[in-house]
């Protein structure tokens, strides 16, 4: 039964919901300011229905914008702490470029030094592919000349997490409601003070809304801005939409994931290669494209297969018609395609001789779903109507379990460093986050 008042709520039952809601317990409990029987979390669906329970789990600290990757560090430490009950594969991370993207890696080298994050980085073609083949012998990308070897990180199963995190939660008191959709928000003063949904009102003292690719509905809800005027620190754009989607491309080669180990046998890192040699079908022999292309793979006995994904594929209509249902695999437009099928599978034999005419082992199954992205392509973690702590991503967010932390913190009163790049004022004040060469618009 949905209880009629909670002192705080939590919209949303994927990554960034469990994780507020397990850490919030325990900073409650530590400050004497009660538990986890404070906290409901609810959802309209379950645990993991939307973006987190479909992620491809990887966990990496890869990336050009210098917030991010502290953040990220933050993150793998809450990742480390407990593997087991995350499910959580430290095996490393890859990131294997063209020399378009060589200057790009080595700042993220350099600064990931500065932070204590353990990498190793190789530069030029020749000394690439030595280290490349040193770890897989049949290794035969053309065109790479730095690679970035990451040694934390690596991926987590991500149902399996979810089921850990939320078990987390529960034992320490919290509540996990699901079919329970919000229906509208009601206002006392400047502040939340009622939620209503399809099973009842809820009366709350603070809202956290983790709602992934959802945030546009709750963005509306919550009567902020669907335009909005961006700042780039040179030029004011006007009436830029707040969100827009992409569609993730993912799915698995149905393949023993064994057959990915490395020359000594073990189970390897997380490879994402980005390239601009051309790309051609490994069915046919046809050119897929001659612009810039990205993929990323992991061996996961989760999926049991060689799983991964390529860059996603910006959605053009997200007008008041758009709708984020149904939801991933169940959604008959936003899925996966042949194109998607022929361009991975093509692209895991541009990388290793292994995957050659392994593309009928594909795993002809719905996969992907979408994320809703900000201006910028970077997460949102704010404050709205003083009691509202809304946090808004939906495609950097699995890798993300250390925001509830932070937000947890921040809810108690202590600003987060590592947040405060985040907050929606950058957006009027010109402070976005700087952009790379990569094809992927999150890195």
């Amino acid at each position: 039964m949905l209880p009629s008042a909670t002192k705080y709520l939590i919209i949303g039952s994927g990554i960034h919901g469990l994780s507020t809601s397990y850490h919030l317990s325990i900073e409650l409990k530590k400050r004497g300011l009660g538990s986890g029987k404070d906290i409901l979390v609810i959802d309209k669906s379950g645990i993991g229905a939307g973006a987190s329970g479909i992620a491809c789990g990887v966990v990496r600290n890869n990336y050009f914008q210098p917030a991010m990757r502290e953040l990220m560090a933050h993150s793998v430490e809450v990742w480390e702490s407990d593997p087991k009950n995350y499910s959580y594969h430290p095996v490393g991370y890859m990131q294997i470029s063209p020399e378009v993207m060589r200057s790009d890696v080595s700042t993220i080298f350099e600064q990931q030094k500065a932070i204590g994050y353990p990498s190793d980085f190789i530069e030029g073609e020749e000394d690439s592919m030595k280290y490349m083949r040193g770890i897989f012998e049949d290794w035969q990308a053309k065109g790479i000349t730095s690679v970035l070897h990451e040694k934390k990180g690596g991926y987590a199963n991500n149902k399996k997490c979810l089921q850990g995190l939320a078990a987390k939660a529960e034992n320490e008191g919290v509540k996990i409601l699901g079919n329970v959709e919000v229906t509208g928000f009601e206002y006392s003063g400047r502040s939340v003070s009622k939620v209503f949904t399809n099973k009842g009102e809820i009366t709350t003292d603070y809202l956290v809304v983790g709602v992934g690719p959802w945030i546009n509905n709750f963005w509306k809800m919550l009567d902020l801005p669907n335009k909005i005027d961006v700042n780039n620190g040179k030029k004011t754009f006007k009436d830029v939409e707040m969100w827009r989607y992409y569609c993730l491309q993912e799915g698995t080669l149905g393949v023993d994931p064994n057959m990915l180990k490395t020359n000594e046998g073990k189970m390897p890192p997380v490879v994402h290669v980005d390239s601009d040699e051309p790309l051609y079908s490994d069915i046919n022999g046809s050119l897929i494209t001659d612009k810039m292309w990205g993929i990323y793979y992991k061996p996961d006995f989760s999926f049991d297969g060689i799983q991964g994904g390529s860059a996603p594929y910006d959605v053009d209509n997200t007008g008041d018609d758009f709708s984020v249902d149904p939801y991933g695999t169940e959604s008959p437009d936003f899925v996966v395609g042949k194109n998607f099928i022929d361009m991975w599978c093509s692209a895991l034999a541009f990388c290793q001789k292994r995957f050659e005419g392994s593309s009928h082992l594909y795993r002809d199954k719905p996969s992907g779903g979408l994320g809703a992205l900000a201006p910028d392509s970077f997460p949102v973690f704010d404050v709205f109507h003083e009691n509202c702590y809304v946090i808004a991503d939906s495609n950097h967010g699995w890798k993300m379990i250390g925001v509830g932390k932070l937000v947890s913190k921040e809810i108690m009163g202590e600003s987060s460093v590592l947040l405060n790049p985040f907050r929606f004022k950058r957006f009027e004040e010109g402070k976005l986050h700087p952009i790379s060469n990569s094809p992927f618009p999150w890195s």
